[in-house]
């Protein structure tokens, strides 16, 4: 875990798959290495997007890492195909297990770098166990299901609530924000804990997703420097 810096992982679910080798080319281009991959069923939320076989196919594209984002309803069914497929980091809802200890554990038996993800309404408390076991903890600051959503700033609390938990017991997990983060929330977003910060629209429809990513990191830079300024942003959403 490298929390000295904040990287960028451009959301490939807002990239244009009729070219999709150009518009990985392009973001790699400029320093990415890491790519988000949404999976959806239909079931644990209301779209479907890919499967293992799409990851094949971006895996074989991309030199980055790919974290694959499972948001699905049996995270266990498929996880072992979605590894094979070329899956780096691969996170499931702990909304949709009963236990997530179990799996945490096969996905890196399996050779992956497993984690959790939770949804704005989902508190931290009771899930020491999973947090400490964990190499990523996605935190949602939108409802997932849909791309190009308006980041939730009442998450912020809980992401620096987490942040602080982590130093407070030595966790090494990554902390990735993923939801409406653009050039605006990046910032916030890096202040408050991100270390990776997850953009999809804001870069890939944005009429120049090079410079995009840049302003991303940049604001996130930004944040990063204010960390230890607890007073830089509010820790309570504005009413």
């Amino acid at each position: 875990m490298d929390q000295s810096r904040i990287r960028v992982a451009p959301s490939l679910l807002s990239a244009d798959f009729a070219d999709l080798a150009a518009e990985i080319e392009m973001v790699e281009a400029v320093g990415v290495d890491l790519l988000h991959v949404d999976v959806m069923d239909g079931h644990f939320v209301p779209n479907i997007t890919f499967g293992p076989m799409i990851v094949d196919v971006i895996r074989r594209l991309a030199a980055s890492q790919l974290d694959v984002h499972l948001m699905i309803s049996e995270p266990a069914r498929y996880l072992e195909k979605f590894i094979k497929a070329g899956s780096d980091y691969v996170t499931f809802h702990i909304e949709a297990i009963s236990q997530a200890g179990p799996l945490i554990a096969e996905a890196r038996k399996l050779g992956a770098m497993p984690g959790i993800a939770l949804n704005p309404a989902t508190e931290l408390t009771g899930l020491d166990d999973v947090l400490a076991a964990s190499d990523l903890v996605v935190m949602m600051t939108v409802n997932p299901g849909f791309g190009g959503q308006t980041f939730i700033s009442e998450v912020v609390p809980k992401i620096r609530a987490l942040y602080d938990l982590r130093a407070e017991k030595g966790w090494e997990f990554e902390i990735e924000v993923d939801g409406g983060v653009n050039i605006e929330t990046a910032e916030v977003a890096a202040w408050a804990g991100g270390d990776i910060l997850v953009a999809g629209a804001a870069v890939f429809k944005s009429p120049d997703p090079r410079q995009a990513v840049r302003d991303i990191e940049r604001a996130g830079r930004r944040g990063l420097s204010k960390r230890a300024d607890r007073t830089a942003f509010p820790l309570a959403p504005p009413a």
